[in-house]
């Protein structure tokens, strides 16, 4: 079973409040997103490899820690992982981004692909994919196995909100992968949205609904 991590630090539990509420605006959604999306980046980077380096402060020389090793990805499945990607740049700056398109038949529930691009050496980067909702599960496990065959070796996952179901599926599949989220919400409903939920992240994250 993959180790998931629920973040319930107040200021992110509150922030997930407000964009649960119908009525929150596009443009306050869009803000409240890209503010937790970087607060959820301090959790899932929390363990990154440093090294001592020698500088000189205005007062002294010192060896303090800097990060070590390749620049990491960040990993958005198309289009609403892009909303997390772009407050956890604000964070890591200089980290590579790859893209995942897909998108979920509404009949079926099934994911599918139509873009994939990402940096060519992913065997030496930690990635960490993100997508605000981690519902059935499908959409997570397709993109993160399509990076295990570009060659992704140490990967995580991100969401915002998770269904004890996308939990499961994933856990299934990707047994390596550690999750971590602000909630995991009751359950799917028959559409296979979560509930309580938010709503569709992507509409919401882009006024298209």
């Amino acid at each position: 079973m993959a180790a998931v991590t629920v973040v319930d630090h107040p200021l992110i539990q509150h922030k997930l409040t407000l964009m649960r509420e119908k009525e929150r605006s596009t443009a306050n959604f869009r803000l409240l997103l890209r503010e937790i999306s970087l607060l959820l980046a301090y959790e899932v980077t929390r363990d990154l490899p440093v090294e001592l380096v020698d500088i000189e402060t205005p007062v002294a020389p010192m060896r303090a820690p800097k990060l070590s090793g390749k620049k990491l990805v960040f990993a958005s499945i198309l289009r609403a992982g892009n909303g997390l990607v772009d407050g956890m740049l604000d964070l890591v700056p200089s980290a590579r981004v790859a893209h995942v398109g897909l998108y979920r038949d509404h009949e079926t529930l099934q994911p599918v692909r139509y873009f994939f691009k990402a940096p060519a050496d992913l065997t030496e980067r930690l990635v960490i994919v993100v997508d605000p909702m981690l519902a059935t599960g499908n959409s997570a496990v397709d993109a993160v196995a399509e990076l295990k065959d570009a060659g992704a070796r140490d990967v995580r996952f991100l969401c915002l909100l998770a269904a004890p179901e996308g939990v499961a599926r994933f856990a299934e599949a990707h047994p390596d992968v550690a999750v971590f989220t602000a909630a995991i919400d009751e359950r799917l409903n028959e559409q296979g949205y979560i509930v309580p939920g938010l709503g569709d992240a992507g509409d919401r994250l882009y006024g298209t609904k």
